[in-house]
């Protein structure tokens, strides 16, 4: 991401306390290796490699954190925090990060991520794990983008990827109360800020 004005660093700054106190990680000891975003299997898709929004989080720039697609495009595998020899879990980084965005209420920066994220975690609450077809039929519909992904979905079937009908799983019911108890399909994020250093 390139901005056309000067930018002024503070390393002590709201954004790296905050960070800091939700993901448990100290954000100095990131000394910019860059074996996050070598090991990321998404930072080809990424305006800003784990690496760099380290730094930005390091100096103080919450703007530029904050407008970044990197957050969204996280898929939270965790080879950046596996990979770091320094042991910082850049994973709860990204995550604190997507807390914070959502308690700002701040515009993600990757189109409908959010609506996709809550359509996953419906899929969950109703099969009691991921179920691609119905994740893909629903996430579609309420996209309202009835044929972007008519060709993925094709090769998908093809290849066996696509199952209709949802398997049967131990534990389901479980999974319901879970959800249940929480009374959502997305986390509490008000509670998240306000309780940002305990577990």
């Amino acid at each position: 991401m390139v901005t056309g004005t000067p930018v002024t660093p503070s390393p002590v700054s709201d954004l790296r306390t905050f960070v800091e106190k939700q993901s448990h990680q100290r954000i100095f000891d990131c000394y910019q290796c860059g074996k996050c975003s070598a090991g990321c299997p998404i930072d080809y898709a990424m305006d800003l490699g784990p690496r760099q929004i380290m730094r930005l989080i390091q100096m103080g720039l919450k703007k530029e954190v904050m407008e970044s697609t990197t957050i969204w495009l996280c898929v939270s595998c965790e080879t950046c925090s596996s990979r770091c020899p320094a042991k910082i879990d850049i994973a709860k980084v990204m995550e604190s990060l997507r807390i914070l965005a959502a308690a700002e209420g701040s515009q993600p920066a990757e189109k409908n991520i959010d609506l996709f994220h809550r359509t996953f975690l419906n899929t969950i609450r109703q099969y009691g794990r991921a179920h691609e077809f119905s994740l893909a039929v629903a996430y579609t519909l309420k996209s309202r983008n009835l044929f972007g992904n008519l060709g993925a979905a094709q090769t998908m079937f093809t290849k066996g990827k696509l199952v209709i009908m949802p398997p049967k799983v131990g534990g389901a019911a479980w999974v319901k109360t879970v959800f249940s108890k929480t009374g959502s399909t997305s986390p509490d994020v008000s509670t998240a800020v306000k309780t940002e250093g305990r577990h």
